[in-house]
């Protein structure tokens, strides 16, 4: 039973998506859920299913009086590492809102401070509170989406099933077909070889 906030009604959860992934933008969103929002099925966005996913996003995008979201893309992630991407993408979601939050709590241990606005990291956030769960489904669908499109560009990456991440027969893709503009060139694209 995830809880509805941590702290202050005025509260935003954050949280990222397609942290691990080879190609494709890191994305964050950040929510503010309305007093006393509750749904049955929301929860950390890596244990629903697509449709569950699908279903809570127009959902999430019409009660909730503030949300945001950002992606952060491939030279970015290469210029200042996936970390950093990470909160930056998370502060850009923030910078977003509508509503200014007063507390922002954040998925994961690492953040820096977002204006003068005080935050905590809870580690599995987004398996406790509402706000980060429901930020982790939006940052998850948006980044979907953008990966679907990217696979009508390059489909022989079959990034429409695998999102940019690190399957088999993702790096099967790369060695035949080579990189595109979407890998981020600072990943181990693919595994080393040891020569016999």
């Amino acid at each position: 039973m995830l809880l509805e906030k941590y702290k202050f009604d005025n509260e935003a959860g954050t949280d990222e998506a397609g942290r691990g992934c080879l190609a494709g933008p890191v994305t964050a969103a950040a929510v503010i859920l309305p007093e006393g929002f509750t749904n049955s099925i929301l929860n950390d966005s890596k244990l629903l299913s697509h449709r569950k996913r699908e279903i809570l996003r127009p959902i999430l995008e019409t009660e909730c009086p503030a949300y945001g979201i950002a992606h952060i893309f491939p030279e970015k992630i290469d210029e200042i590492n996936i970390l950093n991407a990470s909160i930056l993408a998370m502060h850009k979601a923030i910078e977003k809102l509508r509503i200014t939050p007063e507390f922002i709590i954040v998925d994961g241990n690492r953040f820096k401070p977002y204006k003068d606005i005080s935050h905590e990291c809870i580690i599995k956030g987004d398996g406790k509170y509402m706000n980060i769960a429901a930020a982790s489904v939006l940052a998850k669908t948006y980044r979907d989406a953008y990966m679907d499109k990217l696979h009508d560009e390059f489909p022989m990456y079959n990034w429409k099933k695998n999102k940019g991440y690190p399957t088999k027969e993702h790096r099967e893709a790369i060695r035949k077909y080579g990189v595109t503009k979407y890998h981020r060139m600072s990943f181990r694209l693919l595994p080393q070889t040891t020569e016999k």
